[in-house]
C-alpha cells in the first residue's frame, strides 16, 4: 500500500468514525440504563465506554497530522524537482516543515498525555464505583441500591446486539491496523473489543438473573471496576516501557493506550497463528502442514460439537451421595420429590439444576453478637480485645421476683434511679450460637423458606438473616422474663434448654424445615464495667463459704477424734437432742401435776442415757477414753475410801483400850512424819523423864578435801 496523505485521510475518517461510535454507544447506554431500564450494570458499562473518547480524539488529530506532514513532504519533493536541491536544503535548513514538528510533538507529548489521561479516568471511575457499591451496603446512606431492569429480554438483545457491533467494528480496524501506516489503529480496536467484552459480560450476568441468580450481575457490575482498574495498570506500565525503549529511525511509536492483551481479542487469527508457532517449534518441524493437523482442523468444529453433546448429556444425571438430599429445580422453582441416597435423571441445564443439600452437617449461626474469639479468656471486668459495640440483652432484675422496693441490680443504669424501671430490667452481654441443621425429609420447606441470595461483602445469605431474626425473637422474649442473678448462676435448669424448644418451635410455625440441634453459650456476663461490681458480692460470699468450710472441717476433725467418725458423732448429737427432750416432757409433767420428781431419773431417760453411752463407747476415740478414765477415777477413789475405813475401823479397839496412849503413840507418829528429813529438831512440852534421845552424830567424807589426802611421807 502507498503511504501518502490518501492514505491517512481514510485513517482519519475511520477514526472520525469510531468517536461519533464510541460517543452513541456510551450515551445509548447511559440513557437506556439511566432513565429507561433502571439498570445498574448499564450505567457502569456506559462509563466505561465514554471513558474511551479519549483515544478515538488522540487518534484523530495524530493521522490528520501524518496527512498533513505528507502533504508537507509532498510539497517539498515538488520544490526540490522544480527548483533544484540548493532551494529544497534552504527549505528545510530554515525550519520551513512545521508540520513534521508537530507530528513529532504529537508522538512525544499529546499521545503519552491521552494516554494517561485514559488511565486517570478509568481509575477515578473504578474507585468511584466501588465506593457507590459499600455505600449501597448501608442503610443510612441516599446513594440507592443495585437494580436491574424488569425487560431481561430486550436488555439482553441490546447487549449481545451492541456487543456484536462492537466486535465487529474492532475487527474491521484491527484489520486496517496490519498496514504500517495505519499501525496506531490497534488502540481504537482494543478500545472497541473492551466495549464488547463488557457488554458481553452484562449479557452474561442477565442470563444467570434470568435463571433466579442475581447475584451474579452484581458480581459481574462490581468487577467491571477492577477491570477498569486492570486496564488503567496496563496504559500505565506501557507509558513506563516506553520511556525506555529504544527508538528506530522511520518507526511510528506505539501509544501507551494500546493494550496488548486487549489486541489479541480484537485479532483472535494472530493466537492461532502463535499457537501453530509454537507446536511447530515444539516438535521441531512444520507440523502444522501435515494431514494428520489438516484433519484435526477441518473435524474441530465437530469435536466440539461432540464434546457439546457430551457435556450435556452429563448435565441430565446427578448421583446423591449418603448423607445428602436433592430437589430438582427447573428454572429455579423446585419441582419432584426429594432424592437421597439414589441416581436422578432430569432435564439437561440450563432448563433444570439440581440443589444439592448435606443434611447432615450442623450449622452454626451466631445470635445477637459474633462470637469473642477462640482461646482469649476474658475475665469479668476485663473487655480485652472485645467490640465496645456488642449488643447486650434485656433480662428481669434480681429483684422483681423479690418484690423489693429497691434495686439491688448494679447493671441498672442511674437515668433509671427512682422511674421504677431498674427494678424490673437489667442487662447481660452474652454470646449465643444456634447450632441447626436441615431435618430429615424437609429439605423443600427448608429451600421454599427463603432464598439464600447474600448481599455484596456480607456473610449472611436471607435465609440465615430470617432464622436469625426469628431465633432472636425468642431470645429478647425470654430473657426478658428470666432473673439476673439465676441466668448468671445458672439456676436448677440450663436456659438454654428452654430457648432450644422456643426457638424450635418458632421454626415449625413458619415452617423452615430446620432442626434445632443446640444452643451454645461460649460467653455470660455481665456488660463491661459492670462486671467488676459483682465480683465484690462474689468474694465476699466465697470467703463466707470458706469460713463455713473451715467450721465445717473443725467439726468433722473434732467429732472425728472425739467419736471416731462424723457419721457417729451425728447420732450421738441427735440421741443428746431427744434425751433433752425426754427430760424438758417429764419436767413440764412434774410441774403439771405439783411434784417435784427428777426428771432424770425417769426410766425412759435412764434408758437413753445407756444408748448414748453405747454410741459414745462404741469406738476407741477420746470420748470413750474419757469414759473410761472417769470409771478408773472412780474405782480408785472408792478403793481408797474402804481403806481408809477398815483401818479407821481395825484401830477402834485400841483406842478403846487406851485412849491415852493411842492419842501420844499418834502423835509420835506424826512427829516422825513431820520431822523425818529435818536437819535439827525440838521436842517441846514433855515431860522430860519420859523423854529417851538417841543421838547419833554422823559427818560425811569431803571427797574433795586435798589436805586429808597427802599422805604424811610427802610433807
Amino acid at each position: 500500500m502507498r503511504i501518502d496523505h490518501f492514505a491517512y485521510q481514510q485513517a482519519v475518517r475511520v477514526a472520525g468514525g469510531g468517536i461519533l461510535g464510541q460517543l452513541l454507544l456510551g450515551l445509548g447506554l447511559l440513557i437506556y440504563g439511566r432513565a429507561i431500564a433502571e439498570d445498574t450494570a448499564f450505567v457502569i458499562a456506559a462509563t466505561y465506554v465514554l471513558a474511551g473518547v479519549p483515544i478515538w480524539i488522540g487518534l484523530t488529530l495524530v493521522f490528520h497530522h501524518h496527512r498533513l506532514e505528507r502533504i508537507e513532504s509532498l510539497e517539498a519533493d515538488e520544490l526540490q524537482a522544480s527548483r533544484g536541491e540548493a532551494a529544497a536544503a534552504l527549505f528545510e535548513r530554515d525550519g520551513a516543515r512545521v508540520a513534521a514538528r508537530r507530528l513529532r510533538f504529537m508522538h512525544a507529548w499529546l499521545m503519552p498525555v491521552v494516554s494517561l489521561i485514559v488511565a486517570g479516568t478509568y481509575v477515578l471511575l473504578a474507585w468511584f464505583w466501588i465506593n457507590w457499591f459499600r455505600l449501597s451496603e448501608e442503610p443510612n446512606a441516599d446513594v440507592g441500591r443495585f437494580s436491574v431492569g424488569e425487560s431481561l429480554g430486550w436488555q439482553l438483545a441490546i447487549a449481545i446486539g451492541l456487543a456484536l457491533f462492537a466486535f465487529i467494528c474492532s475487527r474491521f480496524v484491527a484489520g486496517m491496523s496490519k498496514q504500517p501506516a495505519w499501525a496506531n489503529l490497534r488502540g481504537g480496536a482494543g478500545a472497541m473489543v473492551g466495549n464488547a467484552l463488557v457488554l458481553l459480560a452484562i449479557a452474561i450476568g442477565i442470563v444467570f438473573h434470568f435463571f433466579q441468580k442475581p447475584q451474579v450481575i452484581e458480581a459481574i457490575a462490581y468487577g467491571l471496576s477492577f477491570f477498569m482498574i486492570a486496564v488503567a495498570a496496563e496504559i500505565v506500565l506501557n507509558f513506563v516501557i516506553n520511556l525506555y525503549r529504544p527508538r528506530r529511525a522511520g518507526e511510528t511509536p506505539r501509544p501507551a493506550f494500546d493494550s496488548r492483551v486487549l489486541s489479541l481479542f480484537a485479532a483472535p487469527d494472530s493466537i492461532v497463528r502463535s499457537i501453530n508457532e509454537a507446536v511447530n517449534y515444539q516438535f521441531g518441524f512444520d507440523i502444522t502442514s501435515s494431514w494428520g493437523y489438516q484433519l484435526l482442523l477441518r473435524s474441530f468444529g465437530r469435536l466440539i460439537i461432540l464434546g457439546c453433546v457430551v457435556l450435556v448429556a452429563m448435565t441430565c444425571m446427578a448421583v446423591i451421595e449418603p448423607g445428602k438430599q436433592a430437589l430438582r429445580l427447573r428454572f429455579g422453582k423446585p419441582v419432584g420429590e426429594v432424592y437421597e441416597q439414589t441416581a436422578m435423571f432430569k432435564l439437561p441445564w440450563p432448563f433444570e439444576t439440581v440443589a444439592t443439600y448435606d443434611v447432615s452437617t450442623i450449622r452454626e449461626l451466631p445470635i445477637g453478637n459474633n462470637p469473642a474469639p477462640k482461646g482469649k479468656y476474658q475475665a469479668w471486668g476485663d473487655d480485652g480485645a472485645l467490640d465496645p459495640q456488642r449488643n447486650v440483652w434485656i433480662v428481669a432484675s434480681s429483684t422483681r421476683r423479690q418484690n423489693l422496693g429497691t434495686a439491688l441490680t448494679p447493671t441498672a443504669s442511674t437515668d433509671l434511679a427512682g422511674t421504677g424501671l431498674a427494678d424490673q430490667f437489667a442487662l447481660i452481654d452474652s454470646d449465643l450460637i444456634l447450632k441447626y441443621r436441615v431435618r430429615a425429609g424437609k429439605l423443600r420447606d427448608y429451600l421454599e423458606f427463603c432464598n439464600d441470595t447474600k448481599l455484596r461483602r456480607g456473610t449472611l445469605n436471607m435465609r440465615e438473616r430470617a432464622l436469625r431474626n426469628l431465633a432472636m425473637r425468642e431470645v429478647t422474649q425470654y430473657l426478658s422474663t428470666q432473673p439476673l442473678n439465676e441466668l448468671l448462676s445458672g439456676g436448677e435448669q440450663s436456659y438454654s434448654i428452654e430457648l432450644q424448644r422456643r426457638i424450635q418451635e418458632s421454626f415449625d410455625r413458619q415452617g423452615t424445615g430446620v432442626e434445632v440441634v443446640s444452643i451454645a453459650v461460649p460467653r455470660l456476663r455481665p456488660p463491661g464495667a459492670e462486671a467488676q461490681k459483682f465480683l465484690e458480692p462474689s468474694i465476699a460470699v466465697q470467703n463466707a463459704r470458706k469460713e463455713v468450710e473451715q467450721m465445717r472441717s473443725t467439726v468433722d476433725t473434732t467429732m472425728t477424734a472425739l467419736l471416731g467418725s462424723r457419721e457417729l458423732a451425728s447420732e450421738a448429737v441427735a440421741a443428746i437432742k431427744k434425751l433433752r427432750e425426754i427430760e424438758a416432757r417429764d419436767k413440764k409433767a412434774a410441774e403439771a401435776a405439783g411434784t417435784s420428781v427428777d426428771a432424770s431419773s425417769s426410766p425412759e431417760a435412764i434408758e437413753q442415757r445407756i444408748a448414748i453411752e453405747r454410741i459414745l463407747l462404741s469406738t476407741p476415740a477420746m470420748a470413750s477414753s474419757a469414759i473410761a478414765t472417769g470409771r478408773y477415777e472412780r474405782w480408785r477413789l472408792h478403793m481408797d475410801a474402804r481403806r481408809t475405813s477398815a483401818s479407821v475401823l481395825g484401830e477402834a479397839l485400841s483406842w478403846k483400850a487406851d485412849p491415852v496412849l493411842y492419842q501420844q503413840r499418834k502423835l509420835m507418829e506424826a512427829y516422825q512424819l513431820s520431822f523425818g528429813n529435818a536437819r535439827m529438831k525440838f521436842i517441846l512440852g514433855i515431860d522430860p523423864s519420859r523423854v529417851r534421845f538417841e543421838i547419833d552424830n554422823q559427818e560425811g567424807d569431803a571427797g574433795l578435801n586435798f589436805q586429808d589426802n597427802v599422805s604424811s611421807e610427802g610433807n
